[in-house]
């Protein structure tokens, strides 16, 4: 980017924000094989900030041609990786760029998540009205799974807002990346969200939701199981992510089970339920048992990063 260019996206974004009661916002999006109706979806999220950078892990000619063509229309930054890099790398590149303009917040989103009308000042409002405003490193919205109409459930901490959440749809400050870093890269995918949230409560610093922000996001391919009369919803996660999933979760726990023993041990039983809800109401269960089994050597062991060869 030119300086030229910098500093006119910056005057631009400093007259924007003048006509707005709330600081101004940069968005990142990560793409990875995006399809046409997601890259529709990101006018939406233009509508509602100040600047938008997409950030795409090596998608293929077509795809690339689709985010080159929005990126021109919305104005938008676009930073074409050439290998997959994860999605917490992915994200420290957008919110570098991000800084580079100046901006002092980001939203990060997933491709596939769709914001709800005045999304972004509701989570403002949230902010401005926290008792520990200076202190709070990440902002939430209610998670609505768009096939079921049901809101993700919450486990709270003593202050009273969430433990941990999901990265998509987080307002953050950037302040908080230099007092405790980056999202860690070494976890390629998966967990990566439940690492910074236990990172920023162990510094010290408060995570809420908001009441007035509503973010339309889906985990997984989820599917209805019945047997024996008992109704549960498997992810259908592919074979690659079930392996990420079992190794972060190995190296979170170990990592901060000594710090916060409860949230650890519950976030275990979490990814119990849900590794066993794979194994009965899931095709291929053998293969996936065997990647789930994979993860988990590796988590013991210490082996992060990607995984090129499974």
């Amino acid at each position: 980017m030119s300086v030229r260019s910098a500093l006119k996206d910056n005057v631009a974004i400093r007259a924007d924000k003048e006509q707005k009661n709330r600081p101004a916002v940069c968005a990142v999006i990560v793409t990875y094989h995006p399809s046409h109706s997601m890259v529709q979806h990101f006018q939406e999220v233009s509508a509602q900030v100040d600047k938008l950078v997409i950030v795409d892990n090596a998608s293929n000619a077509d795809e690339l041609q689709l985010l080159r063509g929005t990126s021109e229309r919305q104005h938008c930054r676009l930073l074409e990786n050439t290998e997959n890099l994860g999605i917490a790398e992915a994200l420290n590149q957008g919110i570098r760029i991000a800084r580079e303009y100046g901006f002092q917040w980001v939203l990060l989103l997933d491709q596939d998540s769709h914001l709800t009308e005045r999304f972004v000042d509701g989570m403002f409002e949230t902010w401005a009205a926290h008792p520990q405003r200076d202190g709070l490193a990440a902002i939430h919205p209610r998670y609505v799974d768009p096939k079921t109409g049901s809101q993700s459930p919450v486990r709270r901490a003593g202050d009273g807002g969430p433990v941990s959440s999901m990265t998509s749809g987080a307002l953050m400050p950037t302040w908080i990346f230099d007092e405790i870093g980056w999202f860690a890269s070494d976890y390629f995918i998966d967990c990566v969200d439940t690492e910074y949230s236990f990172r920023i409560r162990a510094a010290g610093y408060a995570i809420a939701d908001s009441t007035r922000a509503e973010l339309s996001h889906a985990t997984g391919d989820a599917q209805i199981c019945k047997i024996l009369g008992f109704s549960f919803h498997p992810t259908h996660h592919s074979l690659a992510r079930r392996y990420y999933m079992s190794r972060n979760r190995v190296v979170l726990f170990r990592q901060y089970l000594s710090i916060f023993p409860g949230w650890t041990l519950a976030s275990m039983y979490d990814g119990m339920r849900d590794t066993l809800k794979c194994l009965i109401g899931e095709p291929n269960r053998a293969t996936k048992l065997r990647y789930i089994l994979l993860g988990t050597w590796d988590g013991l062991t210490g082996r992060l990063g990607r995984r090129e060869n499974f």
